[in-house]
């Protein structure tokens, strides 16, 4: 804040893969018991009895949803949402979307949904007033530079030190900056993104590290020229350090442990995965270095 082809009738079946024994052994049998009484209980914790309230932010944004229609399934985040429901049972006319603004998503209080699925990212202090589920999505950190600029072709570990940083306080990025790249001279802090952008339109920075999706949209489609081009580019993304996208839950509710359970059998079983190649290509194709 962003191809393998899967019809999504066969992500909305994930349950009958996993009832099969499709992850296996004791593991297996195990998922299927708990997503079993998981499809019992889920009824009476739902927000609104009878269906699943499924929170996002408006517009939504490709590749995470199509068409600003979360209800239709297609992008990430909207297929997920539909294959989690469908572990728990919970047919797809039952499923009921709302807006609920990404800021005000993980501010305490009581929840007018069942979960939220807006890219938000999991941390220790948004924790404290809300309820996260295991990650769904693992996010990684990517470098962006101006194309004109060394980095682009000189990004080795011992490379990446000597450059000069920028980045907004208090982000996962100044974090990878100073934790994992450790550079040489010290990074400059701006207020806003907006500003760390603009240093780096201006030639005062080498280059910025923000989460891969928002580095995608940022190279692409923020920083251009007068002819409205683009000057940017993603040098790279670096391998994950845990931070992950996670579905928002009011503080406490039970909800939480099963949709967990749904999204372990989503993972065993090869959903997410394919859900990626589908829809985050755009990502994965960034290549990976090492900091």
């Amino acid at each position: 804040m962003g191809k393998v082809r899967l019809a999504l009738t066969a992500v909305l079946g994930a349950t009958s893969l996993v009832a099969l024994g499709a992850t296996g052994g004791a593991a297996g049998a195990s998922s299927t018991s708990a997503l079993a009484a998981c499809k019992k209980s889920v009824p009476a914790h739902e927000y609104v009895k009878g269906q699943l309230t499924v929170a996002t932010d408006s517009p939504a944004y490709t590749p995470w949803f199509v068409n600003n229609t979360p209800s239709n399934g297609k992008g990430y985040e909207s297929a997920v949402a539909y294959a989690i429901a469908g572990e728990l049972g919970v047919p797809r006319d039952k499923v009921h979307w709302v807006v609920e603004p990404f800021d005000s998503s993980y501010v305490p209080g009581v929840k007018k949904f069942d979960f939220d699925i807006n890219e938000i990212s999991y941390t220790a202090a948004r924790a404290k007033a809300v309820t996260f589920s295991t990650s769904y999505y693992d996010v990684t950190q990517s470098i962006v530079a101006l194309k004109t600029n060394p980095i682009v072709k000189k990004h080795s570990p011992a490379e990446l030190k000597t450059y000069l940083y920028g980045d907004q306080l208090g982000t996962t990025g100044l974090a990878y900056i100073n934790d994992h790249i450790k550079p040489t001279r010290t990074p400059r802090v701006y207020s806003t993104l907006d500003q760390a952008v603009a240093a780096l339109q201006t030639h005062q920075i080498d280059a910025i590290v923000v989460d891969t999706p928002d580095g995608q949209y940022m190279a692409s489609a923020q920083i251009q020229n007068a002819k409205h081009k683009s000057i940017a580019t993603q040098v790279g993304q670096f391998p994950s350090t845990g931070e992950h996208f996670g579905l928002l839950f009011q503080k406490g509710n039970p909800l939480v442990g099963c949709v967990n359970t749904a999204i372990a059998a989503l993972k065993a079983n090869g959903t997410l995965k394919a859900l990626q190649a589908k829809y985050l290509g755009i990502y994965n194709r960034v290549p990976v270095i090492k900091p």
